[in-house]
């Protein structure tokens, strides 16, 4: 139980540590019960968006969702991102790239990404219908975020522990979290997906092995924000994987209904 609250203190902003005490060495665990952290994350994000397009137009609901879980997480996963571009786009060595993503200031690859990142999120969700578009997210944040944890089996971390920015060394997941983590994704899948868009998880899962490919030839490992950065992209391909699915039975229908 420590290391579930860990997780939710380390990857939220709800203030359980005004609760509860925890070891502070249950924070290395963090990343093996990120995908709880998802449930939750994600259960606000698609209950806001159902809620708030009741009563006002598709995009702003969109947005608001995406703020929901900004809100939530402290945009912990964001930062990763822009620095994970900041570092990766504009470092010209090993260390280079790991001094510039160890820099709070934000650069102009860090900028661009998030924009683009943004922008590319809402379009992908408003292109679903709204109940869809709750089913996806609501598989999508907890699934993504139990794929990226196997970067703790892939890659070293590239750094110390004492030069690390939260001065924490994620641990590998053990089989309890491992086969735990396995039950949630395909009980999700189950639950809340079509069977046709069972295949989406192919695209995060083909990104996992090719980003951490890329990390190691850079780096030699990964960071906090490689881990954020990878959540995030490997999310909106599943998003993207689902968007094309659907379009493409859409165009099959229409051409059956049109012959």
């Amino acid at each position: 139980m420590y290391k579930i609250i860990a997780a939710f203190m380390f990857f939220t902003r709800l203030p359980l540590w005004r609760f509860i005490k925890v070891p502070e060495e249950h924070f290395k665990d963090v990343v093996s019960y990120w995908v709880v952290v998802g449930l939750f994350t994600s259960s606000v994000m698609a209950g806001t968006l159902w809620v708030l397009s009741q009563i006002m137009p598709v995009p702003v609901a969109v947005i608001c969702a995406i703020i929901s879980r900004i809100l939530l997480t402290g945009a912990l996963h964001e930062d990763g991102l822009a620095d994970f571009f900041d570092g990766f786009g504009g470092g010209k060595s090993r260390e280079h790239i790991l001094k510039i993503m160890k820099d709070s200031h934000i650069g102009s690859y860090g900028v661009i990404s998030l924009i683009l990142y943004f922008i590319t999120l809402l379009a992908l969700l408003i292109s679903l219908p709204v109940n869809v578009a709750c089913c996806v997210i609501l598989v999508g944040d907890p699934v993504n975020k139990y794929i990226t944890s196997f970067i703790t089996f892939k890659l070293p971390y590239a750094r110390k522990e004492e030069e690390s920015k939260s001065k924490i060394i994620y641990k590998r997941s053990g089989i309890i979290p491992i086969l735990m983590g396995l039950i949630i994704s395909i009980l999700l899948l189950i639950v809340w997906l079509e069977p046709r868009f069972y295949i989406a998880v192919a695209a995060p899962v083909l990104l996992f092995y090719f980003l951490t490919l890329f990390m190691k030839r850079k780096i030699g490992g990964y960071t906090g924000d490689c881990c954020g950065a990878l959540f995030l992209l490997c999310e909106i391909t599943f998003y993207f994987a689902v968007v094309i699915i659907n379009n493409y039975n859409g165009i099959i229908f229409g051409q059956a209904y049109l012959g």
